[in-house]
């Protein structure tokens, strides 16, 4: 008896970029990894929390998503990350799911 049904299983050689930066307030330190899956959106894992999310530049319109998901409750903060997002993520438009 399968006790799952399987909907993807993919390897990928993709790239990755770490960063870490400080602004006046804030360290951050970053893993982007690049790749095909997810409509092409990068995956973004913050090394401090273990926290990630799908962004596209979409997603940095709207500050109170950068808060959620990121934990971060300071709006001059959310500003400055959504401020490293828009010069680290690639402006190419992404798939979308149901085209």
């Amino acid at each position: 008896m399968e006790l799952f049904n399987k909907l993807y299983d993919e390897f990928e050689n993709v790239n990755v970029r770490f960063v870490g930066f400080t602004t006046e307030s804030t360290r951050y330190d970053f893993g982007i990894i690049f790749t095909n899956m997810f409509f092409g959106k990068p995956l973004v894992v913050c090394m401090q929390t273990g926290r990630s999310t799908l962004l596209d530049p979409k997603d940095l319109d709207d500050i109170e998503y950068i808060q959620r998901a990121f934990p971060i409750h300071d709006e001059q903060q959310a500003k400055e990350l959504i401020e490293f997002f828009t010069s680290a993520l690639p402006s190419i438009p992404f798939l979308t799911q149901y085209e």
